[in-house]
């Protein structure tokens, strides 16, 4: 016995059970199955009023998936990619300005633990963390903090 393709409601229920994804996410990725105009709108629309689709658990997910490997601005660049609403995204970038230094430091322990023994090791230490979207005033901050840590001792 055959089965025909699943339906839109099918395949996008089928990634929600993968991972939280946003709506635009959703229309992205299921976009080339829609056959009619305005099914896809329509049965996405039936998700949302169901509440599978939810916009705050994926911002949710999303900080408590990278929050403590990635800066804000790689939170932010994530979200954005996703189609959280602006507003969204400012309240959740917010929420880690905090606790960022913490958590670069915290990282950059984990990597490298020591202080930069000359100029070329501390641009290796500063990529790292950048690349990880921390701020360079954050960067700086936890290098600077290292070496004055180091030097109490």
């Amino acid at each position: 016995m055959a089965f025909g393709a699943p339906s839109l409601k099918g395949r996008a229920l089928r990634l929600l059970s993968q991972r939280e994804h946003s709506r635009a996410e959703l229309e992205r990725k299921l976009a080339k199955h829609e056959e009619e105009p305005g099914t896809l709108a329509k049965a996405l629309d039936e998700l949302v009023a169901k509440d599978f689709i939810s916009e705050p658990r994926v911002v949710a997910s999303v900080l408590n998936q990278r929050a403590a490997r990635s800066g804000a601005l790689r939170v932010r660049q994530e979200l954005q990619a996703k189609g959280i609403a602006p507003e969204a995204i400012a309240e959740a970038v917010a929420s880690l300005q905090d606790t960022e230094v913490e958590r670069a430091t915290a990282l950059w322990r984990r990597r490298f633990d020591a202080p930069p023994a000359d100029a070329k090791e501390r641009a290796k230490q500063m990529r790292f963390l950048m690349a990880r979207g921390f701020s360079g005033a954050v960067v700086s901050k936890v290098l600077r903090s290292d070496f004055d840590e180091s030097a109490d001792e």
